[in-house]
């Protein structure tokens, strides 16, 4: 995904609110061997970007003057209550150098599982994104959940999930193992359940 920007030459406050003003948006690109470079891009252009998953976890050719580098979004800043990118991070990205960033995880086949076709069950996803650690060649743009096997009372550990090739989970808080997901059957529908049970003891 290509990124347009501008090297901006003017600091501080005073300066980024005039550029804001005018449609830009301030930021800066840093790491790598190079220093820091201050930079500033088109408003709405950055706004519709961000709205894409892509945007945030893959490598992006950032063009400057002519000059292409891979970078990352590394962070941005969004006004309180306007639709503003009010500050935007970009990181160089080394090719040879291993990256620390989250990946997006898609849960499909869910609607199959016997967990939501047999019990009824709702799946809930406990973690949406997965830090991982690779070579920026090896990011992917998202990861794979499969849930067509789940059922209900189940939960999907990390350790139960195919990465990438070249990938690998970066873990927090001594958490070697995290849930992934799980399937519970709500309470309502349980204790209904339990009562239809009763009724036909009684019955009998």
């Amino acid at each position: 995904m290509k990124v347009i920007a501008f090297p901006r030459k003017e600091q501080g406050s005073g300066a980024s609110r005039r550029l804001r003003n005018a449609g830009q948006t301030p930021g800066i690109i840093y790491g790598g061997t190079s220093e820091p470079v201050a930079i500033s891009l088109d408003h709405n252009a950055l706004y519709h970007a961000l709205k894409k998953e892509t945007f945030h976890s893959s490598i992006l050719d950032m063009e400057i003057e002519g000059k292409v580098e891979k970078v990352l979004l590394r962070d941005f800043q969004v006004h309180a209550y306007k639709q503003l990118v009010m500050h935007v991070d970009f990181q160089r990205v080394d090719a040879k150098q291993k990256l620390h960033t989250k990946v997006p995880l898609h849960f499909i086949n869910a609607e199959v599982s016997p967990a939501v076709k047999l019990s009824s069950a709702v799946i809930s996803h406990v973690m949406n994104d997965l830090d991982v650690s690779c070579l920026p060649g090896d990011l992917p743009e998202f990861i794979e959940i499969d849930l067509s096997k789940m059922e209900a009372g189940q939960s999907i550990h990390l350790s139960e999930i195919q990465l990438p090739k070249g990938v690998t989970a970066v873990a927090h808080g001594g958490q070697d193992n995290p849930t992934i997901a799980t399937a519970s059957i709500p309470a309502g529908q349980v204790s209904a359940e339990g009562a239809d049970a009763e009724n036909t003891e009684e019955k009998k």
